[in-house]
């Protein structure tokens, strides 16, 4: 049985793959406390992997996003993925990166925070909330690429001139936040 926050269906609003339909299974609870954390998790309903499958494939996309708080507390072996693949899901996760992950997830999302000790074997995208912080030692990261994000919009002027001088990095915005869609 996994904590289970809300699922939901929406278009994937940050990073790599923003504007892609996706089902989002958000896992309640987090293992960090972000004073600039956005996401209410902590509240939840136990599903088995079953049930959670069966809502997922209530919906026409084949991307589900593995979410939070912080999904790899509930997520530390592979019958969920295996289960969601058999279903013809492509399954993302959206890690802090303080938990091993399976090694079959299709795609990782890894947002470092400060204070967690990352246990991820592989990252496909380095997404990180720029709060004024050295954000080039997550450069060490092998990833395929490099997103920085305004805290809640509030400093998107900052993080545009900060990647103008750092082409390295490319701006990842909330649009789901910016059309107001969950």
């Amino acid at each position: 049985m996994k904590k289970i926050n809300e699922i939901f269906y929406s278009l994937q609003g940050e990073g790599f793959y923003v504007g892609t339909p996706a089902v989002f299974v958000r896992f309640s609870g987090c293992n960090l406390k972000c004073d600039f954390c956005d996401t209410r998790h902590e509240k939840g309903t136990f599903l088995s992997d079953e049930e959670i499958v069966e809502e997922v494939c209530r919906y026409p996309c084949r991307m589900v996003i593995l979410t939070g708080g912080e999904p790899g507390l509930w997520m530390i072996d592979e019958p969920l993925i295996e289960a969601l693949h058999r279903a013809g899901k492509y399954v993302c996760v959206e890690t802090n990166g303080t938990c091993v992950l399976p090694s079959s997830v299709d795609w990782v999302t890894c947002s470092p925070k400060k204070g967690g000790s990352l246990h991820v074997a592989r990252i496909d995208e380095v997404k990180v909330v720029f709060v004024g912080q050295d954000v080039e030692p997550y450069l060490q990261l092998k990833a395929s690429a490099y997103f920085l994000q305004p805290c809640s919009g509030k400093n998107t002027t900052e993080v545009v001139e900060y990647i103008k001088q750092h082409p390295v990095w490319r701006l990842s915005l909330q649009t789901h936040k910016l059309i107001d869609i969950p």
